[in-house]
């Protein structure tokens, strides 16, 4: 593993787990749009796909259980690389017991051609998805999905409705730029599928 190759970082008492650059997606509000790293982070950009064992040993130089969560949210969708993102959390598990989130787009299932959200229980405490829009075409817009022969919204909430039976914890997120009245139609949809609706802050650097 080369110096520049930023696995894990620190945010508000957090750690953070950069373990892919890989995304079905291309997000018009993307913070990989704006710069390298994300809240002062070092370069997000991998050198290469990191293996199972440079994570570990990234992750065997911290004190894993001093932090208050440990997120699994990078330069890429951490879902891209299930397995390895399922190995990752059953080592934490063995070693602390901070909660584990996955910030995800929630487009696994489209991603691996399967049902996904089983592959989650018992390893993550919460799973935070990117609602982003409160219809098809605004969805398309805004996240610009590279699956042009799926209905990408409807699977991110399959995929939503289905993973809150494995996962103690789940939530949406929009940002707060898409404005009152979309956030207002995305609480609805949130309301609908009985998913907490967080409402965040857009980030630029």
């Amino acid at each position: 593993m080369t110096k520049s190759m930023t696995i894990s970082y620190e945010i508000d008492g957090a750690l953070y787990l950069n373990i892919t650059n890989k995304c079905p997606c291309n997000c018009t509000f993307c913070i990989r749009n704006n710069g390298d790293g994300a809240y002062g982070s070092d370069p997000l950009w991998l050198e290469h796909q990191p293996t199972f064992e440079e994570i570990k040993d990234d992750l065997e130089k911290r004190e894993l259980s001093k932090y208050r969560q440990i997120v699994f949210c990078g330069y890429g969708e951490p879902t891209c690389e299930l397995e390895l993102m399922k190995q990752t959390a059953e080592y934490i598990r063995s070693v602390c017991a901070v909660p584990i989130r996955v910030n995800t787009n929630g487009l696994s299932d489209l991603i691996h051609s399967r049902k996904t959200a089983p592959d989650f229980a018992g390893l993550f405490d919460i799973v935070s998805i990117s609602l982003n829009a409160s219809t098809k075409e605004a969805y398309d817009a805004v996240t610009r999905p590279s699956f042009k022969n799926a209905d990408s919204f409807q699977a991110m909430l399959d995929f939503a409705a289905e993973v809150k039976n494995y996962v103690p914890q789940v939530m949406f997120t929009v940002v707060d730029i898409i404005g009152d009245e979309e956030i207002a139609k995305s609480q609805a949809i949130a309301d609908k599928i009985g998913i907490h609706l967080r409402v965040r802050e857009m980030i630029t650097e």
